[in-house]
């Protein structure tokens, strides 16, 4: 079976998401480095959750990442974001690039699954309003 536009536009959204929270998320988590902890610090996290979030993130990527377990990866993932967003209300971050930028992930997120999973488009589909 060969893979329409839309479903290589939603695999490069994927590969882009998986990307982005491996490379910018989850590595500075686990490799200890003072950013994350200063972040965290900033936000009023306690220190000592650096790593267990790393860990999380890091988990929930790989479910999203692997075909069977992408959807439950996903919905997973919209937990975290929502604490992620949340937590910088309540520090009083800048509204449009910090406290949405957890949307923003969502909905790339959401919109690389959607376009590359047949079943998930049959079960939300998008209606087209005819006259």
């Amino acid at each position: 079976m060969k893979a329409t536009v839309s479903v290589w536009v939603g695999r490069v959204l994927s590969a882009l998401f998986v990307l982005f929270m491996l490379g910018a998320s989850v590595a500075p988590k686990l490799m200890g480095i003072p950013v994350a902890d200063e972040i965290m610090h900033g936000l009023g996290w306690p220190p000592g959750y650096v790593l267990p979030i790393g860990i999380l993130e890091l988990t929930l990527t790989l479910l999203y990442a692997y075909r069977p377990t992408s959807v439950l990866g996903a919905v997973l993932f919209m937990g975290l974001l929502g604490g992620a967003m949340a937590t910088n209300l309540r520090a009083d971050q800048p509204l449009f690039s910090h406290t949405l930028f957890s949307l923003y992930l969502g909905l790339m997120m959401w919109g690389g699954l959607w376009l590359r999973d047949e079943k998930l488009r049959a079960l939300f589909p998008w209606r087209r309003q005819d006259a």
